[in-house]
């Protein structure tokens, strides 16, 4: 089969290559295996030769949206085909009539800013909203939170076009009874699959409703959904709704056509006047029960978060933030979601429940939060799946029965029965998710890498699945069958019924091409699971990180379970991952380096193992913001990941001299400073300016910062008689080699403003911070200055007297890198010295909140600033504190613009073959948001990457908050 035969017939891209294999190999399910290749389809014409060739050379399709299928819905060997990167349009709104029609790699939270200011938007609302595609919504016939009121997808498709095995093109649609006896009377496949259905629907009416589950059961996505079509007015005239084909599209995984177009049923926005209650439990079986008494006053949704899930949102950067509301240790929180048409109604609704809850002696705590809050909730309930893969070590809870459901008056009897079996096993298991609906996502803690647990993960499934039809329920009830649960549905369903449905397939599906494997003839339930068994000794592999509380580096890496954060548009907010963002292109996903990370480390395809092309390909394109660290729920830290492997790489290869310059860029310039006019004549002239680029490899766009007249740590030495007069204590100020060197305007601004507040600032004696060699992954040189630096000041850095920087990713080094840097002997110390390493706002706030620093100091005029804040600042530590301190003069209004990385990210956006890359990121939002400022605007950016970018992208001068903050105080001094 050649593949170059399918890219000249279509007009999208065809990729083949190791690389883009390794990345479409996994989900966000447990299974693995490697497709023949890859194709990125521009429109339905390209999808019609996609099935044509397909069918030619009997070769699987594998349709694929975002990839966060939780059953292994999209892996497999076939030509995986990605509709997420070209068919994303929305074609048509048509508000009176309240639907839309819309390609199959649309994003739900794409479709819900559309419709928003309509009123209307798409009821089943997913916890991957920010990045899932509709296609892949209809595939696995998603709920979401709200189900409770809005049901499933299945519910909201009126009409789906779709393109069959014989590459012809049909819309499924509601239609008539005359209608129906029409289709009947084609030639076609079409009239071929409404024969096939219509007739085994006659035939089998009995023993389908008998076999399936409860139709009360409102999630419910087992098998093919042949009962849902008995429900229409064509086989019952009790029923109103017509006959249509796209019940039984829904949920079927993209086994049995390709969707090309959708036409969405849209709803009403909810009222605006919410709140929810977040029951504290002190048992699970309490939430199991008080779930019922919740459900007895209508709320819009009932959620579960137990105690496996809240604890490990603790060590989650963004989500220990959204812990606000939590009380002590509960075992679980209900969380109950309530929509009025007022808030005092909303009010006596919530106090109804609380008092209800407490006569039936269910929680201990009842905190009621509203406005950005409920976010903020829904954001921690949400993470749960991330935040699970965050779990340290090997065992992790594992996706095998997660998506049973039963009718909720069932769920406490069900709950004990599989408790016990549980118990029976040895295992722990984590409880979360929709339990209004009797859908708990029931995750049993496995080591999959080990032989006993690949047996009790087969035997769990098994004995699940009898306790499931014991009460009546779903295998799944949302995230379909797959190649996870396919193998269970005679032992639910009975084999006739099972039969029924292969019969199904193989009408639609003549040639057998539409993701084999899946729903139907599934491969065995453990067979290609995406960690390899016995592990083969990686996690013995010797890093220069420490990466121990991960239970080693590959550990750390298959934190990544595939969930997709990292797809996420600007449009939706945060940082990560900046690459995406820019190009769409699933290769820049932080998912994707763990993929190819993960592979290439367990499988490798070389002898050395760190020199394969793959993964510093992979890798190239990261532009170490650190945004995944706190982003990603999971906490991976591809930044992380990549100096490591560079490193090794280096020991193995040697080191590049471009990297070898960059990495040592403060000695160069410490060198510099002996002529520090000569070496700025030498950089901006064009000739030797250009050579040294060259050299360097950077853009000949970008201009190469100059040097000050004099070092920061020199012009402090002379002006040491400013710091005589204080009466507020003394701080250590840390001369990074930016500030030393570049920016020392800054740095003499810091020590000014703080020395006329009455401080004293001392630069002791340190070395830079190592952040190029880090950013460069030249670990060996790193570790040797954090060794130093903590050598350095361990002993006279205090929480009275801290350490504070000025350039955010130079001191934020001291709490992130260094204390997993600098070895064991000194790890404990390094530990203790990042907890009182400030960054310049923090301390300042801290003094703020103490009354030591007034805004009667500064001066009264009105001035509005527009922040952008460093990546590492709003991951490591956060952006408000600037905020905070730029807006103490009182007449100062402060905008934090929404951008995420600016794109210059240090030296990545200085080297050539990322220039482009780097201004289309900051084209995003940043450069638009400053172009379209008033002149009388503040810039103000701590980065000195980030201002320089600025000025490269938009013209204007941005300043450093210390400076503006400098300026409003020097005016009331003046």
């Amino acid at each position: 089969m050649d593949l170059h035969v399918l890219s000249q017939r279509i007009k999208g891209e065809v990729e083949s290559d190791l690389l883009h294999r390794v990345i479409y190999a996994t989900d966000a399910s447990a299974y693995r295996e490697m497709p023949l290749g890859v194709v990125y389809p521009k429109d339905a014409s390209d999808v019609k030769e996609i099935v044509k060739f397909a069918r030619e050379n009997e070769v699987g399709l594998i349709p694929r949206a975002a990839g966060t299928s939780l059953a292994g819905q999209v892996v497999g060997d076939g030509l995986v085909v990605d509709i997420s990167r070209h068919m994303n349009r929305i074609l048509e709104l048509n508000v009176q009539e309240e639907w839309v029609r819309v390609e199959p790699g649309v994003v739900l939270e794409a479709l819900h800013s559309y419709t928003k200011p309509y009123g209307l938007f798409f009821g089943p609302e997913t916890s991957t909203s920010n990045r899932c595609c509709m296609g892949g919504m209809v595939g696995n016939n998603s709920c979401g939170l709200h189900s409770l009121v809005y049901g499933s997808v299945r519910d909201h498709l009126l009409e789906a076009k779709v393109v069959l095995g014989d590459g012809t093109e049909v819309v499924l649609k509601d239609l008539t009874v005359d209608e129906v006896e029409g289709k009947l009377e084609s030639d076609t496949l079409e009239g071929e699959i409404y024969r096939k259905v219509v007739g085994m629907l006659r035939e089998h009416k009995t023993e389908i409703l008998e076999h399936y589950p409860d139709p009360a059961l409102r999630r419910r996505n087992s098998g093919y959904a042949m009962d849902q079509l008995l429900y229409s007015g064509y086989f019952d005239k009790r029923y109103d709704e017509p006959f249509n084909l796209c019940k039984l599209i829904a949920g079927s995984e993209g086994t049995l056509a390709f969707i090309t177009e959708l036409k969405l049923r849209l709803v009403a926005l909810p009222p605006k006047e919410k709140a929810v209650i977040c029951i504290h439990c002190s048992a699970l079986e309490e939430a199991f029960e008080g779930n019922l008494v919740a459900l007895k006053h209508k709320p819009m949704a009932v959620e579960l978060m137990d105690r496996t899930i809240l604890e490990l949102s603790k060590g989650n950067i963004a989500q220990n933030k959204n812990r606000f509301f939590i009380q002590g240790d509960p075992a679980a929180i209900l969380i109950v979601e309530l929509a009025c048409s007022s808030r005092e109604e909303v009010d006596r609704l919530a106090d109804t429940i609380e008092e209800d809850f407490k006569k039936h002696g269910y929680g201990y705590h009842y905190p009621r939060l509203y406005g950005t809050d409920i976010k903020r909730v829904w954001d921690l309930r949400k993470a749960g799946l991330g935040l699970l893969s965050g779990m340290p070590g090997s065992a992790k809870p594992v996706s095998v029965i997660e998506d049973t459901a039963v009718a909720p008056e069932r769920l406490p009897a069900y709950m004990k029965d599989f408790g016990a079996m549980l118990e029976r096993m040895g295992l722990s298991c984590v409880y979360h998710a929709h339990i209004a609906t009797g859908e708990l996502h029931l995750r049993p803690v496995l080591d999959l890498k080990k032989e006993r647990d690949r047996r009790l993960f087969r035997q769990v499934a098994e004995e699940t699945a009898l306790l499931v039809k014991k009460h009546k329920g779903a295998l799944s009830g949302e995230h379909g069958d797959g190649r996870l649960r396919g193998e269970f549905i005679p032992v639910l369903f009975g084999q006739e019924v099972y039969e029924m449905m292969r019969e199904v397939k193989r009408c639609w599906d003549p040639a057998g091409i539409f993701n084999r494997g899946k729903i139907v003839d599934t491969p065995p339930m453990d067979k290609n699971l995406r960690v390899k068994e016995d592990h083969a000794g990686e996690d013995d592999l010797k890093t220069y990180f420490d990466f121990s509380r991960q239970k080693g580096w590959v550990c750390a890496i298959e934190q990544c379970n595939g969930s997709g954060d990292c797809r996420k548009e600007t449009e939706f907010g945060g940082t990560m991952c900046p690459s995406f963002r820019a190009t769409g292109d699933e290769k820049d996903t932080t998912r994707a380096r763990a993929n190819v990370l993960r592979e290439l480390l367990a499988r490798p395809k070389t002898e050395r193992i760190f020199d394969q092309p793959e993964v510093l390909e992979i890798l190239d394109n990261c532009v170490s913001c650190k945004a995944c660290k706190s982003e990603c729920p999971s906490n991976v830290d591809m930044a992380r990941y990549k100096a490591e492997f560079l490193q090794h790489h280096y020991d193995v290869c040697g080191v590049p001299l471009k990297a070898l310059l960059v990495a040592n860029l403060s000695r160069i310039q410490r060198w510099g400073m002996y002529l520090p006019s000569l070496y700025n004549v030498f950089i901006s002239n064009p000739l030797t300016g250009g050579l040294l680029k060259k050299l360097l490899r950077f853009a000949p766009e970008r201009s190469i910062p100059k040097l000050y007249k004099t070092t920061l740590r020199h012009w402090a030495t002379r002006h040491r008689s400013c710091n005589k007069d204080t009466t507020r204590g003394k701080i250590y100020l840390f001369a990074d080699e930016f500030t030393d060197y570049m920016d020392v305007r800054v740095g003499i601004r810091m020590i000014e403003l703080l020395s006329g507040l009455g401080y004293e600032v001392v630069i002791p004696e340190h070395v830079e911070s190592g952040r190029t060699a880090l950013s460069k992954g030249l670990l060996k040189e790193a570790k040797k200055i954090a060794r130093k630096n903590v050598v350095l000041l361990k002993d006279i850095v205090t929480d009275e007297n801290p350490l504070v920087g000025i350039e955010p990713s130079c001191i934020l080094s001291f709490r992130d890198e260094y204390p997993d840097l600098v070895g064991d002997d000194l790890k404990a110390e390094a530990s203790s010295l990042g907890k009182n390493c400030l960054l310049y706002d923090e301390f300042i706030v801290r003094e703020i909140r103490k009354g030591n620093i007034r805004s009667g100091q500064f001066t009264r005029k009105p001035l509005k600033i527009l922040l952008h804040g460093h990546c590492h600042q709003k991951s490591l530590a956060s952006v408000e504190p600037s905020k905070i301190m730029l807006s103490l003069p009182e007449n100062y209004e402060v905008e934090v613009i929404p951008s995420g990385c600016c794109g210059m990210a240090g030296a990545f956006g200085y080297e050539k073959k990322h220039y482009e890359l780097s201004m289309k990121i900051g084209e995003q939002v940043l450069f638009p948001a400053i172009r379209n400022a008033d002149e009388g605007v503040c810039i103000s950016a701590p980065g000195t990457s980030c201002r320089q970018q600025i000025k490269d992208g938009t013209g204007r001068t941005a300043l450093h908050p210390i400076e503006v903050l400098f300026q409003a105080w020097q005016e009331t001094e003046g």
